[in-house]
């Protein structure tokens, strides 16, 4: 009875982990995955949050001549109005950083609402919610975000709430899934009992039981949506005044000089660079954390 009573002895990704050695090597592994996604995640950071102090230069400043070729001044050389391409690198970074944030957050946040909440609610609620989100599944991805880019003009931020909102459905999935499961716990029901409220228990006890989840959904997410809007910069579905690394693709590859010089490996590798390396950090922790974290992986094994 003091099991059912106690959220941490009754969550499915820690049953049996005091007695069960696998499971305990699980919860704590030493990927190199892991290792090198952290590393690669954490240079981002540390780029974004230092830029002004990398770059004399800002971003949008005309500081050089126009394709002026790299130097001890420019690095990277400077683009056709004159501005640090090493500039727009290093605070590309900081663009790249609030994509992840702002689409995984809100992807999960909307996740645990659509998904977790009507399945501990149950009937209709779960019933509409869950039709919601197979509606959601089959919309097709790609061509809403090249259609919401084009209307959106040069608005960002309503391409990046659309990356957004296209999270939901496949993370709502996976968490009423689960959320399914932990709603017939007993210290669910017991919670129930002593008067807790839907958002009581989802507060105090589903989302914390469902953590684990959660932060694999947001890994994956927050690095899909790095790619998907550098991509749209790059198709030119973006602000055109703004500093991105996929403005910086498409802003490198209209100039014709590129295809017969080396201007590329100064402007094009550089950026092409930070988009691989920096989807493949989140990939890379995500694949690491997933057999640790996802409850479906350690039913398995």
């Amino acid at each position: 009875m003091t099991t059912q009573a106690s959220p941490t002895f009754d969550l499915p990704l820690a049953t049996g982990a005091a007695g069960n050695p696998a499971v305990e090597r699980r919860r704590l592994p030493r990927s190199p995955l892991l290792v090198v996604g952290s590393a690669l995640l954490l240079l981002l950071v540390v780029v974004a949050v230092t830029a002004p102090l990398l770059t004399p230069y800002g971003p949008t400043e005309i500081t050089a001549r126009a394709l002026e070729e790299p130097s001890a001044r420019h690095w990277l050389g400077a683009d056709v109005p004159g501005r640090d391409i090493f500039a727009q690198l290093v605070y590309g970074a900081r663009a790249s950083l609030t994509v992840a944030l702002v689409a995984g957050s809100l992807a999960m946040v909307a996740a645990i609402l659509f998904g977790v909440l009507p399945a501990l609610l149950g009937g209709f609620a779960d019933s509409v919610a869950n039709r919601l989100v197979v509606f959601m599944l089959a919309l097709p991805g790609l061509p809403l975000l090249v259609l919401i880019g084009a209307l959106a003009g040069n608005r960002q931020g309503a391409v990046v709430l659309v990356i957004g909102l296209l999270g939901i459905a496949p993370n709502a999935r996976i968490l009423r899934s689960q959320a399914l499961t932990l709603r017939e716990r007993g210290f669910i029901a017991a919670a129930q009992g002593f008067g807790g409220g839907p958002l009581y228990v989802l507060r105090r006890h589903l989302v914390p039981g469902l953590g684990p989840l959660i932060l694999v959904g947001f890994v994956n997410w927050a690095g899909l949506a790095i790619g998907i809007e550098a991509g749209l910069a790059f198709l030119g579905l973006g602000d055109p005044s703004g500093i991105s690394w996929g403005l910086m693709l498409n802003r490198a590859l209209s100039q014709d000089a590129i295809y017969f010089s080396a201007m590329w490996t100064w402007w094009v590798l550089p950026a092409g660079f930070a988009i691989a390396l920096t989807v493949l950090g989140f990939t890379f922790v995500g694949v690491a954390l997933e057999p640790t974290l996802n409850p479906r992986w350690l039913r398995s094994s």
